[in-house]
């Protein structure tokens, strides 16, 4: 089954904008997570709780590092912090992360259809902007916004609707791309349509993944159709 689909509840011919996620969504990236948190405990000496990554699984960068400080008495500053753990993604984003199939064909159909493009992201900057760089994703996305810049997780919505602002379209002009459940569920409640596509870090949360947003699809191609037969109506 390539695709899922809640009927036809986005009206495809008010997109303006959209708004898309980076790591699970735009990048095939989300497994370096699985351990780097691990990882960055470990290379100081420090053994990590067994439920780490899902204590962590809707934290910004600034919030892993305020989480190390406070939970695991790391006695350094949380700029520190971020700019140690960033130092170990760093070789990954620069030079392993790869575009999720599909991605770069949406991009480039949706701005062929004028649709406006930011990303929004968890993901520092340095990080972000290199990997989205290399895979010519920056041709089409105008800004990334990072938590980190913007002070803000998605669990809030506010970083969503600062990229709204700055793309001057109507939150139900907006489309918002993402695969993580608690952003979805952020997005939906400050009025946004959302489609989900699904990546492995949210396998065991598909069903709660499938009915928060509009439109689920188990790949971009399925993103793709849905624009693909609107352009051509």
């Amino acid at each position: 089954m390539a695709a899922e689909r809640h009927g036809d509840m986005i009206d495809i011919s008010r997109i303006k904008g959209a708004i898309f996620d980076m790591d699970g969504t735009l990048l095939d990236s989300m497994q370096i997570y699985s351990t780097i948190e691990m990882d960055y405990l470990e290379s100081l000496g420090i053994t990590p709780q067994p439920d780490l990554n899902e204590v962590l699984r809707t934290f910004s960068t600034l919030e892993v590092a305020e989480h190390f400080q406070s939970e695991y008495k790391i006695r350094k500053s949380v700029e520190q912090i971020v700019v140690e753990r960033n130092a170990m993604l760093e070789d990954f984003y620069r030079n392993r992360a790869v575009a999720k199939e599909g991605a770069l064909q949406v991009l480039e159909l949706l701005h062929s259809l004028g649709v406006r493009m930011c990303a929004a992201t968890a993901t520092d900057r340095r990080l972000a902007e290199p990997a989205m760089r290399r895979w010519g994703m920056l041709d089409y996305i105008e800004r990334i916004f990072t938590c980190s810049e913007e002070g803000t997780g998605k669990t809030s919505p506010d970083i969503f609707l600062r990229a709204t602002e700055y793309l001057g379209t109507g939150v139900m002009e907006t489309l918002v791309v993402e695969d993580a459940l608690y952003a979805i569920e952020s997005a939906k409640r400050a009025g946004f349509p959302v489609i989900a596509v699904y990546d492995l870090s949210y396998s065991d949360l598909v069903d709660e993944v499938r009915a928060a947003a509009d439109h689920y699809f188990y790949s971009m191609d399925g993103l793709l159709d849905l624009f693909l037969r609107f352009s051509t109506e």
